[in-house]
């Protein structure tokens, strides 16, 4: 029995796209079943993680408050930080889940100091530019929130967060007010109408296409660059770091959007977690999970010149 069964949850995994979202917008966000996420337990399996400060905050967005949550190792000084954007279909996700909680814990551990960054979801009538415009505030903010210039932060996130950190960062090199990032970090990221197969038409039956067209609002929004910015030109990013997982049907897209931005003259590294599937570094202490904050806290950490 899986722990969402114990705990008489829905499997969303195997819920059609339409009734998760029917679900999610009328009861909210269930509690994580497993007993061993929560900050607490974190500090007890990961002694490391202890003193960890944190600040909570909220800025202004067009859809109201957007919380954000900052992350410290005291007395650390460090000269290069990251925003990070959670995962979770564009229709999920919260600031405690392990994908947002445990890594800005880890990388904040390592001397990097992270601002977290949550954001309205696709339930009902919201849809894109609405979690975009929230990620789009937050960044604004983080300039003075991190104490750091805009070149010296690096705009990240995973899954749909990886295409909000990054659908971000072209906004504004096409001309959305707010400076542009110091680098990118996209971690197994879905930046394709069709992440599983970039270029390739949409099946509207399959869960990905589902997912897409409710984040995106209208089927013409599927083609739009700052919406799905792998569909767009790869020119004018930041140096960036992209990490996919060898056993992820979304590892495509991640790998295109590399090499769309390798082509256009841009510096990008690509990582392939080997026998990592989707979702890995929401499983605390998972080693696949740890080679990953491992390469990407020594690639910030390159950064600080």
């Amino acid at each position: 029995m899986s722990d969402a069964d114990a705990a008489g949850l829905p499997d969303f995994r195997r819920l059609p796209v339409r009734e998760a979202i029917r679900w999610l917008a009328e009861h909210g966000e269930p509690e994580d079943p497993r007993p061993d996420i929560d900050t607490a337990s974190l500090e007890r399996r990961f002694p490391h993680l202890r003193g960890i400060e944190t600040v909570e905050h909220t800025v202004d967005g067009a859809q109201g408050g957007v919380p954000v949550r900052l992350y410290r190792r005291p007395g650390a000084e460090a000269r290069v930080a990251l925003v990070w954007v959670h995962g979770g279909g564009f229709i999920g996700g919260h600031l405690d889940m392990p994908e947002s909680n445990w890594v800005a814990r880890e990388l904040a551990a390592r001397g990097i100091p992270v601002l977290a960054v949550d954001y309205t979801k696709c339930l009902g009538q919201a849809h894109f530019p609405a979690p975009s415009d929230d990620v789009l505030v937050a960044w604004r903010s983080a300039p003075a929130l991190l104490g750091l210039p805009a070149d010296r932060l690096v705009l990240g996130g995973a899954s749909a967060g990886g295409n909000l950190a990054v659908g971000v960062a072209a906004r504004v090199r096409d001309g959305a007010e707010g400076p542009l990032p110091g680098g990118l970090l996209a971690v197994y990221p879905a930046l394709h109408a069709n992440s599983a197969n970039p270029g390739v038409p949409l099946d509207p039956a399959s869960p990905h296409a589902q997912l897409a067209l409710n984040f995106a609002g209208s089927v013409d929004a599927l083609s739009d660059p700052h919406a799905f910015p792998g569909e767009g030109s790869g020119a004018g990013y930041p140096p960036a770091l992209v990490v996919v997982c060898e056993r992820d049907a979304l590892r495509p897209s991640g790998e295109s959007f590399a090499g769309s931005v390798r082509a256009a003259g841009g510096t990008v590294e690509l990582h392939v977690e080997p026998g990592a599937a989707h979702g890995h570094i929401d499983q605390p202490g998972d080693a696949g999970a740890l080679r990953t904050l491992d390469v990407v806290s020594d690639w910030l950490h390159a950064r600080q010149g």
